[in-house]
């Protein structure tokens, strides 16, 4: 009895961790190459927007990350969509404010580099109004 019991606490715990480990992150990303691109681009602008200092700017910020891990991981071997202008100008994007992100995790980021996201992401908005 204690060796059946001891087994199926096991069984147990290895199903329980297999199903947290399998789980969909954050649940942004939904395998709609557009929603999630438009969602990934409404999420980084929060992130970018709101005010240094703000308690909300690093919950963004750490959410934001979470959102672009997933959504590289999704999309960036997929051979549908790693061509797609609006991809391409994305990762643009996305590899801008990362390196930012690395390489100055406690300065804000420059107004040049604000400027240049904002234009990236009206761009990828509007190759995905265009289909592409």
């Amino acid at each position: 009895m204690k060796q059946l019991f001891s087994r199926l606490l096991a069984f147990v715990l290895v199903m329980a961790i297999g199903l947290v480990g399998c789980s969909g992150g954050s649940g942004m990303v939904t395998g709609d190459y557009s929603q999630d691109t438009i969602n990934l681009v409404n999420s980084l602008r929060t992130a970018i927007e709101l005010p240094e200092g703000s308690p909300e700017k690093m919950a963004a910020q750490a959410e934001a990350r979470d959102v672009i891990n997933e959504y590289a991981s999704r999309y960036a071997r997929n051979p549908k969509t790693e061509k797609l202008p609006s991809f391409t100008t994305m990762r643009t994007a996305l590899n801008g404010l990362a390196g930012h992100y690395n390489y100055y995790p406690n300065r804000p980021l420059p107004e040049k580099l604000k400027k240049r996201l904002e234009q990236e992401f009206r761009q990828v908005e509007a190759s995905l109004r265009r289909g592409a």
